[in-house]
């Protein structure tokens, strides 16, 4: 598990996608999240604007990305 660390209360699942170099631009973050292929804690979520907190786990292309504060 990739550990992102954040320095804002939340991070919305869009934008973490494009942080982790999942996806590209926010277009293809918003499709992907709309056709089902993300999940968060082990759901799949569809609301890109989704505010995501440290301990949440963010899943995508095999790889899982944890969120933490930075020190």
């Amino acid at each position: 598990m990739k550990i992102i660390s954040i320095t804002t209360e939340y991070i919305k699942l869009q934008d973490l996608l494009k942080f982790a170099a999942v996806t590209e631009t926010g277009g293809e973050a918003k499709q992907r999240i709309q056709e089902g292929e993300i999940l968060v804690n082990g759901e799949v979520c569809t609301m890109r604007g989704k505010k995501l907190r440290p301990g949440d786990v963010v899943s995508a292309d095999g790889q899982e990305f944890g969120l933490s504060y930075a020190d």
